[in-house]
Formats: structure tokens, sequence, C-alpha cells
């Protein structure tokens, strides 16, 4: 067996990709899933990254035997139901069948084992596996990131540049966690390639504030940047509640009243990671908060 041999579903989207350049860096064999009727395109250029291909419509036989050999499972798909539990469910069985001994589902969110169940549609569906995955014969272990960098500068209104403020529900003061997709796919591949791996691994580029957001904002630009206050967390619920009504876009994986969810959890300090792991891999190189804000303010 090549105990370098990585599993990764996903490689087609941003961050599978990134994750799998980083595993390659790291000296391992990236065998890529791809569906049938994947783009020529995007075919080829897994296979100049380096990238094996294998062909699977996810159904278990077929990924059953793409799994021949392999040491880790690296899930990094993205979508509702029918993905994180139906085809990330057909990768678990496929993996227990096949012998592969871990297993990295498609976390990659702020602290959902902390949340509220039935108050953010997309970790209630990250829960529902968890259970799947905690009761299946197989090693897993979760990369628990906050919010990816983008929610901070391009995704939610945190940093509104225009008006110099940045927005915030409820206390000033709540830490947020931000990370790079990069740092997050340097990060998940030396978990992939760790056999003593915990269940639970949490990382963050940087912790900040509102209240230090403007800080930095203000440093950054020149220019003072003042906190905002949107309202507390029952008026965010109550108008996640009319979002949700007004522009239900049910089968969109993340509609607008998603990202109010996922910022409900943020600012009420639920989704906060309250550990940190980082330094598990002696990896030195974290993209600070600062440096994600650079050029945006």
């Amino acid at each position: 067996m090549n105990s370098n041999t990585v599993i990764l579903a996903g490689a087609t989207g941003d961050l599978g990709e990134r994750i799998g350049r980083a595993l390659l860096r790291k000296g391992a064999t990236v065998r890529a899933v791809v569906r049938p009727g994947t783009l020529q395109d995007k075919i080829r250029h897994l296979k100049t990254l380096g990238f094996t291909l294998a062909e699977s419509g996810y159904d278990v036989p077929s990924l059953t035997a793409c799994f021949d050999g392999a040491t880790c499972v690296v899930s990094a798909l993205n979508g509702l139901d029918d993905v994180i539990i139906g085809q990330q469910g057909a990768l678990l069985d496929a993996a227990v069948a096949a012998g592969v001994p871990r297993f990295i589902p498609s976390d990659f969110s702020l602290d959902y084992t902390r949340t509220r169940p039935g108050e953010n549609r997309n970790m209630d569906l990250r829960r529902t596996f968890r259970a799947r995955l905690d009761a299946a014969p197989i090693r897993a272990t979760s990369v628990l990131n906050g919010a990816f960098s983008t929610v901070l500068t391009d995704d939610a209104p945190i940093l509104l540049p225009r008006v110099r403020r940045v927005l915030h529900w409820e206390d000033a003061h709540q830490p947020l966690d931000f990370t790079t997709k990069d740092d997050v796919a340097d990060f998940t591949a030396d978990v992939a390639l760790d056999p003593d791996a915990p269940r639970d691994l949490r990382i963050a580029g940087g912790s900040a504030s509102a209240t230090e957001l403007a800080a930095i904002a203000s440093a950054l630009s020149g220019q003072r940047y003042r906190t905002m206050r949107a309202g507390g967390m029952g008026r965010l619920g109550a108008l996640i509640r009319l979002t949700q009504r007004l522009a239900p876009a049910k089968g969109d994986v993340f509609p607008v009243w998603q990202g109010m969810q996922y910022l409900r959890d943020m600012m009420s300090g639920r989704g906060q990671l309250m550990a940190n792991d980082n330094a598990r891999y002696g990896k030195a190189d974290w993209t600070a908060i600062h440096t994600m804000m650079s050029g945006r303010v």
C-alpha cells in the first residue's frame, strides 16, 4: 500500500484543487474522483497539475474500486443534502468497503459542533453527516477554520469600504475567526498525511472583533473606520426569517439568508473556535487578517 496515496473528491472546485496542489507539494499521490461528463478542459487541467484521475458516478461499487490502496479520503464536495449526505455518504461507504483507514469530511467551517441545531441549514447538514461518520468503522478528522477570508472581504456585509464602516450584530468585541483557502488547503494536506490526526482540528489565520477590524482598516487605509451595529441577535433572527419567506431560493447552496445564518453563528460567538491547533504541523506562514484586508480598504 502506498501510504501517500490520497483520494480527493471535489478536485474541480476551488478549495478541492487547492488541497490537491498542497498534497502534491508534500509528496503525496493525488487520485481525484471525477464524474462522467466532466468537461475535458477540466480533465486536462487536473492532469497537467499532476493528479491521477478516477471516474465515478458516485456509486459505491465504482468508488470502492477507485479507492484501492489509499490511506485517506478527503472530501471537498460542496452542495446541499444530495451532496453532503448523499454523495459524501457514498464516499464513506466506499472508503469502508475498500479498507481506507481515514476520512476527512467537507466541513471547513466555523465550529458547528457548538451551534444550535435548526439555526443554520448548511451546518445542520454537516451535523447530520458527522453522526453517520462517527458511527462508521473509520477514523475521521474534521478541519474547522472559522470563516474563509472571502467572508470578510467579499461575500458578506462586514467590511464596508465605501462608508468606512465595519458592520456587526450584537457585541462589537466578539472575536471572529478567518482563514484563507490556501492556508486551509495546506493544513488539510498535512492532516491527510497524518495517521494520528484527532477527530477535530481547529485553525484560524487570525481572530479579530469588529472593533479590532475597524482599527486594522484605519491603519491600512489612513482613514478612520468605525463600527456600525445593525442590531442584536433577535433582530438578525427576524431578518433571516423574513428573507427566507421573501427569497427562499431553497435549491441554492448559499442564498442570502444562508449567509445571514452563518453571520449569526459567528457574531453570537456560538461558532467561535475555542481552541487552536495551528502549531500542530509546524506551519508558520499563516496569512494574518491585516494581509487579508490589504488592498480592500
